[in-house]
């Protein structure tokens, strides 16, 4: 506690405003070049969940050649994409079609009195009442509006721009995916030699902790959102709800961020009207077997899955879980809204240790094991099993 009380003298002044500027100027750094660092970030992601089956490969397997081995790991997750777009696809462009002509017949044979509230419809017949389509329509700004519209050819060439643009990103993510996972092992052995001795104790538990973090969170997460989307398919399809596949799917996907699964309520309460359209069953029927497909998937996800995996990992306030969405989302869009959780669970835990503990961050209390059996392991697994070849 001794050191923790050093006078601040200006040597200690000037390296502190140093740091909180280069600080700053790297915040500032990163969220200007976001775009440019995504790709290498989701390679890295990708990287991280991919590398236990390319050591699997190389050891268990005895390939030769780490290069074999990471081929044969991209070739592998590619057939398993490959074979989940030949399982969804059709059935998804399938539904995509029933939905375009329930829509066309819904837009040809609407009832708007069958499901809006009377006070709604007269509100709706006094407003256009009073408004004269003849003058809009005679109107310059609508003039002006259609003018606008009109240049279709630009649309062409941005949607194609924006195609081959698409696929440049996803040939540099392969690209920094394949180069990452080459020298994965050494990375992860020697990126502890760039940090300064003095320091290394405190920077190998905060990436230790942010492994067991992501192991803990990111994993289990993916496992909850992969199993809520299923139930969700599952169930839209036995009330047969238009695009039940898309819609569960979807869900799934958002599931992946706290709360934005409430965002597939949307898209159900929209299938609900076609599906009433065209059965001329009651809309708030349909609406009811939604709500209870939602409330028992959600009932199983709280009760079942996420005590089961999760735990109670990140014991956030959801005030603090949406500020948190919404810090992380604004500087690394959905990407940073999936890590938002556990890196800020991990900010908070290390401000209560070194601000309000006051615990010296130039030598913090860190046990034994955690400062060497992550790099020790590491080192151990690469050097003791390929002499096994």
């Amino acid at each position: 506690m001794e050191q923790t009380e050093r006078p601040y003298t200006f040597d200690r002044v000037v390296r502190l405003v140093i740091t909180l500027t280069v600080l700053t100027a790297l915040f500032f750094l990163t969220q200007r070049l976001s775009g440019v660092l995504l790709p290498f970030l989701i390679a890295w992601l990708l990287a991280y969940l991919l590398q236990p089956i390319v050591h699997f490969f190389q050891y268990k397997l005895k390939f030769k050649y780490r290069f074999v081995a990471i081929f044969a790991t991209l070739l592998l997750f590619i057939i398993i994409l490959t074979g989940l777009g030949f399982l969804l696809i059709p059935m998804i462009i399938n539904e995509i079609e029933k939905a375009v002509v329930l829509i066309n017949s819904f837009l040809r044979n609407v009832d708007v009195n069958s499901f809006l509230p009377i006070a709604w419809q007269n509100q709706l017949s006094e407003y256009f009442r009073q408004l004269d389509l003849q003058t809009l329509l005679g109107s310059e700004k609508f003039m002006s509006l259609v003018q606008k519209l009109l240049p279709e050819v630009w649309n062409f060439v941005g949607n194609s721009l924006n195609f081959i643009l698409g696929l440049a990103v996803i040939v540099i993510i392969f690209l920094y995916l394949f180069f990452i996972l080459m020298d994965y092992e050494k990375i992860s052995e020697k990126w502890i030699e760039l940090v300064p001795m003095k320091y290394r104790p405190l920077i190998t538990n905060i990436v230790q902790d942010i492994q067991d973090g992501m192991n803990r969170y990111f994993r289990g997460q993916a496992l909850i959102a992969m199993c809520v989307g299923i139930l969700f398919m599952i169930g839209l399809s036995i009330i047969r709800l238009p695009l039940a596949i898309v819609i569960g799917l979807s869900i799934g996907i958002l599931n992946l961020v706290p709360y934005l699964e409430l965002l597939g309520i949307i898209p159900c309460a929209f299938m609900a009207l076609l599906k009433a359209s065209e059965t001329n069953q009651n809309f708030w029927m349909i609406a009811l077997s939604i709500a209870a497909v939602w409330l028992i998937v959600q009932s199983i996800q709280d009760l079942i899955l996420v005590p089961r995996i999760m735990g109670k990992y990140t014991g956030l306030h959801p005030a603090l879980i949406l500020l948190s969405l919404s810090i992380w989302g604004s500087l690394l869009g959905f990407a940073g809204m999936i890590i938002a959780l556990p890196f800020t669970s991990l900010i908070l835990s290390y401000y209560k240790r070194f601000i309000i503990k006051g615990e010296n961050i130039e030598h913090p209390n860190v046990p034994q094991p955690e400062q060497t059996v992550s790099p020790v392991s590491s080192e151990e697994c690469v050097s003791e099993e390929p002499k096994q070849d």
